[in-house]
């Protein structure tokens, strides 16, 4: 009921182009693990560090996830979550659904790719939830800035990126 409110009182969404992703992904070069870069903050991932995903192909069609971090520092716990995520766009394998629990499901769309998969860069059609991702721990300092750059072409603001402690 109170978002309905909200609704009446004019509150109005940021408008943005329409979000461009990547023109074809392979999925078994993309599977495998991938490290955090940076990322935009949010509640599930509060105290993370050493982020990283791992993605595998299953026999059905659909990829399993598997995201893990450590709570709060590198000797604190680890923290996993498992999920599946599976193709919304067949033509470019760029848009994914992700789902950690059944009947929720959240979009994934890669919307930027490097040329050997050195790394990716997650988006939303919303902007509110982005991250870069890295084959490696760390990205050159150069790779980063141009993804940056690109990524304020596409109407995201980079100041609210969190750069992800890799060790």
């Amino acid at each position: 009921m109170f978002l309905n409110l909200m609704g009446c009182m004019g509150t109005k969404e940021k408008t943005y182009l329409p979000l461009q992703i990547v023109p074809y992904v392979d999925l078994t070069r993309y599977a495998g693990t991938w490290y955090e870069i940076a990322r935009y903050p949010h509640i599930f991932q509060e105290g993370c560090v050493g982020s990283k995903a791992t993605y595998t192909l299953r026999d059905d069609g659909k990829i399993s996830v598997l995201n893990e971090c450590y709570d709060k520092s590198f000797s604190g716990k680890i923290r996993s979550a498992k999920g599946k995520a599976w193709i919304v766009d067949k033509e470019t394998n760029a848009k994914l659904k992700v789902s950690f629990f059944w009947p929720f499901a959240g979009d994934y769309w890669i919307i930027d790719l490097g040329k050997n998969y050195e790394y990716a860069v997650i988006g939303h059609p919303s902007r509110k939830y982005l991250w870069i991702l890295s084959r490696t721990k760390e990205i050159e300092p150069e790779v980063y800035k141009a993804i940056l750059s690109r990524l304020r072409d596409k109407q995201y603001d980079t100041s609210k990126l969190i750069k992800t402690e890799q060790k």
